[in-house]
């Protein structure tokens, strides 16, 4: 399954690419479940980012890998695919597009996932895209 969701902010993209790092990412988590983040290497080619989710009876560990970057002189963006991901999770693929605008940047979320099996992958949909909902507001008050 595919979402999609874009946010517009103030900032260049070269700017916005800069913010892009542990402290912006811990400030992305949302309040539930409580994410304690484990490593954070970048956002580069080969870089790992690993997490532990609190379900509070129990834990699951996700950890990615960043799979590419790119910048150009128009946009820049870095996959992170799951290479161990929690177990409502069967495949997950994150692109992150922060996307040059004339007046500002475009930061798009392109999330390509599926659960276990295709009833818990339409099952899941509402709960992520509220979870990358959640995070817009936190862009445009970071990037203003």
């Amino acid at each position: 399954m595919k979402i999609t969701l874009s946010t517009s902010v103030k900032q260049d993209y070269l700017s916005v690419k800069r913010g892009f790092n542990e402290s912006l990412f811990k400030k992305l988590s949302p309040p539930f479940p409580p994410v304690k983040l484990l490593r954070f290497d970048g956002s580069s080619k080969g870089d790992i980012v690993s997490l532990e989710l609190n379900f509070l009876i129990f834990k699951q560990k996700w950890i990615s890998e960043i799979t590419d970057d790119h910048t150009d002189e128009g946009e820049f963006y870095f996959i992170d695919e799951g290479i161990q991901l929690p177990f409502f999770l069967g495949k997950w693929k994150h692109k992150h597009r922060i996307i040059d605008q004339e007046k500002g940047t475009v930061i798009r979320d392109e999330i390509e996932y599926q659960g276990p099996n295709a009833l818990m992958s339409v099952l899941l949909y509402p709960a992520l895209y509220l979870q990358f909902l959640y995070r817009k507001p936190i862009y445009k008050k970071i990037f203003r």
